[in-house]
């Protein structure tokens, strides 16, 4: 997926970038940049963060990132910043985006004379890509609204221009942007869990499609939101830090309202509720206050050296993390029914795994509650689970098992409690040796997000899409 974060101040910036881009980390794995504005002049790095932390790429090398005003990226796609002078001016970009139609916009520009030059593997960039749709506006409104029209995707990016920094949110508004303040300074990012150990306070959230501009003494609007929105649920699923709010919905208490109401259709005879860190935790505390049992931490994480992290694009490397970060506690499995709760199954990779130690290190038996609706269908907007196709997702492949072939109506596989949807559910239950295997409903899932379905996006549950 990727986060962004951007800073602009009366005073230098860069501590505030530092630590505001670093609490995006679980957000990204692939690459990390930064980018600072001083008289007319952009100071920016760029570093691979695949095999180590954000912070220990950049931490020696602050002192060259002067300036009042900068912006930084956790990228899960191509290295940024991208620096460009146009008839716009001199800015730096950096998206978090997602363009399904992006060989046909690079063939658009090639033919207008445009030439790319951040190639990777021979492919264009595509936040340079943005950077060019952009420069073909009269202004920077203009060309945000020339990158709204020609995507197909979604992508919302951050501008770091000699006249602040502009704030640009998807137009269905897929992916958040939030702005904060404290005195002096202002603050936008992806995520706003960073904000209050930096001394922001949550001010405001940016619309889908709205654009901001942001100085040190305040923000103005450059164009209004959509009324149409179709925010990722799996924000609270899974991306979002437990203390972070999206529209006004806090993460950790969706998830706690989730696991609080799928109890109240739970029958099940167990000793305690435990959570699969680190999304699977509040869930499991909303289930064991629902069933009226103990949360216990049957299972830990190894935090020293295994930090949460976005699903690492290597199978090879997800199943190393899957198996190394996860600690169990045998004086807690050793004879015990248990319920543990997680976020969701994707390839299933992580999940098999972890119900094998727990058999191994005594589990009795082992009921797991998954937060999220089945996933049926890959997600062409964002960078979750588009990683892979359709047919790598655990349902779709019990599915595939099931008809004996590919192409088959899915409709009443993602009905929950319909006669497909239970054989599917209890194949996969089969295949993990659980005692027993239940999904969230997505209506639960809705009304834990307190939000109209209408502006909720849950393609990968229902492959329904509003707009």
């Amino acid at each position: 997926m990727g986060g962004f974060f951007g800073t602009i101040s009366k005073t230098a910036c860069r501590t505030d970038l530092f630590y505001g881009t670093d609490y995006n980390s679980h957000l990204g794995t692939k690459r990390a940049g930064l980018a600072t504005l001083k008289d007319g002049v952009i100071y920016r790095s760029i570093h691979s963060i695949e095999n180590s932390y954000f912070r220990t790429k950049f931490e020696d090398s602050l002192d060259k990132f002067i300036g009042n005003s900068g912006i930084g990226v956790i990228s899960d796609t191509d290295p940024q910043p991208i620096v460009i002078k146009s008839h716009l001016g001199y800015f730096a970009l950096v998206t978090v985006a997602r363009i399904n139609n992006i060989n046909e916009l690079e063939e658009e520009l090639l033919k207008k004379g445009y030439y790319f030059s951040e190639l990777s593997s021979g492919k264009c960039n595509q936040t340079e890509l943005i950077a060019l749709l952009i420069s073909e506006g009269k202004n920077f409104e203009d060309g945000i609204e020339n990158v709204y029209e020609k995507i197909k995707g979604s992508c919302s990016m951050l501008l770091l221009t000699e006249s602040g920094i502009i704030a640009a949110r998807d137009k269905l508004g897929r992916t958040p942007v939030v702005i904060g303040k404290k005195d002096g300074a202002y603050a936008v990012s992806s995520e706003p869990c960073g904000f209050s150990n930096l001394g922001y306070e949550t001010d405001y959230f940016v619309g889908p499609g709205e654009i901001i501009r942001i100085t040190a003494d305040g923000y103005m609007q450059l164009r209004k939101p959509n009324d149409k929105m179709q925010v990722c649920s799996f924000l609270w699923v899974y991306y979002g830090y437990p203390v972070s709010d999206y529209e006004g919905k806090n993460v950790d208490g969706v998830r706690y309202n989730s696991g609080l109401q799928m109890s109240k259709e739970d029958d099940s005879d167990i000793d305690f509720v435990s959570g699969i860190p680190d999304s699977g935790v509040g869930q499991a505390l909303g289930y064991a206050e629902g069933k009226g049992v103990p949360y216990r931490r049957a299972i830990v994480k190894y935090t020293p050296t295994w930090p949460r992290s976005f699903t690492p694009g290597n199978q090879e490397t997800r199943q190393l993390v899957a198996k190394m970060k996860l600690m169990p506690n045998r004086h807690l499995l050793t004879g015990k029914k248990i319920i543990f709760c997680d976020d969701s199954i994707v390839r299933g990779t992580q999940l098999k795994d972890n119900v094998a130690v727990l058999y191994h290190y005594g589990a009795k038996e082992v009921h797991m509650r998954i937060g999220s609706p089945p996933l049926i269908y890959s997600c062409p907007f964002l960078n979750f689970t588009a990683s892979q196709s359709d047919m790598e997702l655990m349902t779709r492949r019990v599915i595939r098992e099931l008809e004996g072939k590919d192409n088959v109506d899915l409709q009443e596989y993602s009905k929950a409690g319909s006669q497909k949807y239970c054989k599917m559910v209890d194949c996969i239950r089969k295949k993990f040796n659980m005692t027993s295997l239940k999904y969230n409903k997505l209506e639960n899932l809705v009304n834990a997000i307190d939000l109209p379905k209408e502006k909720v996006c849950t393609h990968c549950f229902d492959a329904s899409s509003y707009f």
